[in-house]
């Protein structure tokens, strides 16, 4: 979120990717340029900072030179039930030494301010082309969506069929990170890389004055304290692409720290 998230993935992201031995690190953008999107230029400092992989979300072409970025930059990737006629792919195999990644996003429906297509049967293709521990060892969805329900019922959707599905969208880490019943690692909100001292990563003055009055008279803006990143750690077995081990992750900021 904004300035002071991108400021937490560099500052801390190089640090535990040397002592947590990460083999593949995926960052959510949606946010990340002014609160709105991301552009080119804050894209390319989060991969350089040690991302693999940039997801986006329903802001994902806010900024505008993401229309022609995401096209030469395969490691971006949109939602996969977004337009068709959008440019990008909402779904990429990724290599690291061997071992083949799937890393998937799709936007939910409820709540949602826009009537994207249906996530579930936008998943059911690639589970199809893509079985677990066969063409990959690993698979990773990245559900942005507001709807807590929605979330969880992507995640048993997925069980079985995906190695992880984590929930992005709200900014509010959730505490429910677990393994399903069918080796499927799961986390509704891995929550927001910004500074909680705010209303979702917004400066809280202007937020307030919309809730108490109704009007709005200034444009939101990020909040620039110390940021926290938020996340989430999962450990796969190569063999049958199950989970093993999942921890809440956070660094930095005003929450109690945590990870593996």
């Amino acid at each position: 979120m904004g300035r002071a998230g991108r400021q937490a993935i560099t500052d801390h992201l190089p640090r535990l990717r040397k002592d947590w031995q990460l083999d593949f690190v995926i960052v959510n953008g949606e946010n990340a340029t002014a609160g709105a999107g991301l552009s080119g230029a804050h894209a390319k400092a989060l991969l350089d900072a040690g991302a693999d992989c940039l997801t986006l979300g329903d802001h994902a072409f806010d900024q505008k030179d993401m229309l022609q970025f995401i096209e030469k930059e395969p490691r971006i990737i949109r939602p996969i039930n977004y337009s068709k006629a959008a440019p990008g792919k909402g779904a990429r195999v990724f290599e690291v030494r061997g071992q083949r990644i799937l890393v998937a996003q799709v936007l939910g429906q409820v709540f949602m301010k826009r009537p994207f297509d249906d996530p579930f049967s936008a998943t059911e293709h690639l589970f199809r082309t893509h079985p677990l521990g066969g063409a990959v060892q690993a698979a990773v969805v990245d559900i942005h969506a507001e709807a807590t329900s929605e979330k969880m019922a992507m995640g048993h959707w997925c069980d079985g069929r995906a190695s992880l599905v984590v929930g992005t969208h709200t900014h509010v880490a959730t505490a429910d990170a677990m393994i399903l019943p069918k080796g499927c690692g799961y986390l509704t909100d891995a929550g927001m890389c910004g500074d909680y001292n705010s209303v979702i990563g917004m400066d809280s003055a202007e937020p307030l004055r919309r809730f108490i009055t109704g009007m709005p008279k200034e444009r939101f803006t990020p909040a620039l304290g110390e940021a926290t990143l938020s996340g989430v750690y999962v450990e796969t077995d190569n063999a049958t692409g199950k989970a093993t081990r999942i921890e809440m992750v956070r660094q930095g900021g005003r929450l109690q720290s945590s990870g593996p």
